[in-house]
């Protein structure tokens, strides 16, 4: 885990005057993409980070918490499974003598949030991370589709049976919901919450990909690479 770590933050000091130049005009260089369980989010998100080549923070997230934290990842793990549920329900887990209250979690996490903001050119997945980044650093991004589609998808990738994948989708919906309400008193599904909504039952993965692109850097004011992340949209 540390050469993990060590391995980021010399990526980061590698790239540091470089981007400097490049980013010093444009604060937007951070996306967050929050998403309805099966809306395949994090193959997007994924996608994304390819593309525009950025950092990209999944599970990996947990990890650096956890290092931040003096702590054990897998402690951290069990926070991030049990906050959904929501945080008042949380009794502290102890591994090595060693507990992480919810509020503790939630510091950490906003620090660690803070920290990739600072250094940009990331794409950070789930967590409200939307909610923690004021918007002029962030593109936020919620990805939806239409349950049954989300039902399939899970039921797809996880290889269970349909009854299986609508169980984990509502459960997933409902415990993701509790924590946002929980930690940052807003409603995960509000619209209002995101610069943009993507209904990935319409688009796919490819299409969602390069139109968040094009919109992005049209954003970023760099006009060029949105028209032609565009022309990959059209054609």
């Amino acid at each position: 885990m540390e050469e993990v770590i060590q391995q980021q933050v010399e990526k980061w000091e590698k790239t540091k005057a470089n981007r400097r130049k490049v980013d010093e005009d444009r604060r937007l260089t951070v996306i967050t993409i929050s998403s309805q369980a099966g809306s395949n989010g994090a193959l997007i998100a994924n996608g994304v980070a390819e593309k525009l080549q950025f950092d990209y923070f999944n599970k990996n997230l947990i990890e650096i918490i956890a290092e931040r934290a003096h702590i054990s990842a897998k402690l951290v793990e069990s926070v991030e499974k049990k906050r959904l549920s929501g945080i008042d329900d949380f009794m502290a887990s102890f591994v090595d003598k060693e507990h992480l209250i919810p509020e503790l979690y939630l510091k950490h996490l906003m620090k660690v949030v803070s920290a990739i903001a600072t250094h940009g050119r990331a794409v950070i997945v789930g967590r409200g991370c939307n909610f923690i980044l004021p918007p002029e650093l962030r593109f936020s991004i919620r990805t939806i589709a239409p349950e049954k589609r989300r039902i399939q998808n899970i039921a797809r990738n996880f290889n269970i049976t349909r009854k299986e994948a609508k169980a984990r989708v509502l459960q997933r919906e409902s415990k993701r919901s509790a924590f946002v309400k929980r930690a940052y008193h807003k409603e995960i599904n509000d619209p209002e919450h995101y610069d943009l909504v993507i209904n990935t039952a319409k688009t796919g993965i490819d299409a969602a990909v390069n139109g968040i692109c094009a919109y992005f850097e049209y954003l970023r004011g760099d006009e060029s690479r949105a028209e032609s992340a565009g022309r990959e949209v059209s054609g």
